[in-house]
């Protein structure tokens, strides 16, 4: 009898459920931001926060805030909080590989229900609906990376400068 290694369990990734945890919209300077002419400056701020949640589990939160400003007037605020339950069977606790998917998959799952929120909430504010562009959330988590082992590259320099392999 031949000891076989036991034969790892498939990976597989399967979204369980996706939700609108939070929103708010402002519109501070209603009615009369309505009465003048309007050409905004829109910034949109992105961001994502995992949480693992047992047996495989794991929420995945994804936070847009766009501000609608002209000068230092904000024609208004929207922040939606869209979350994903994701569970992820087959991987091994914070190997990269679970790192990755949980950093740049997932997000690129939930954005474009959070993106829907968005125009939604900013057309029920009376202005024009933004339409905010696709995010490619797997080259950011790459990217972020690169600049972690830059940075930690730089910490370890010798007095010299030199890069210490």
């Amino acid at each position: 009898m031949t000891d076989a290694a036991p034969t790892p369990a498939p990976k597989q990734i399967s979204l369980q459920r996706i939700y609108l945890k939070d929103a708010s919209v402002e519109v501070p300077l209603a009615p009369q931001v309505f009465t003048r002419q309007w050409q905004p400056q829109i910034d949109v701020q992105v961001g994502t926060n995992t949480t693992p949640l047992g047996d495989d589990l794991f929420q995945v939160m994804l936070s847009v805030t766009v501000t609608a400003k002209q000068g230092s007037d904000v024609g208004f605020l929207v922040e939606v909080h869209q979350g994903g339950i994701f569970q992820l069977a087959g991987f091994a606790a914070g190997e990269p590989e679970q790192q990755a998917i949980l950093a740049g998959y997932c997000p690129g799952v939930i954005f474009p229900f959070a993106r829907e929120t968005v125009a939604d909430l900013v057309q029920r504010t009376g202005f024009p609906p933004v339409l905010l562009q696709p995010i490619n959330f797997e080259a950011l988590y790459i990217e972020h990376l690169a600049r972690q082992r830059a940075q930690g590259a730089a910490a370890i320099g010798g007095a010299d400068g030199a890069t210490v392999q």
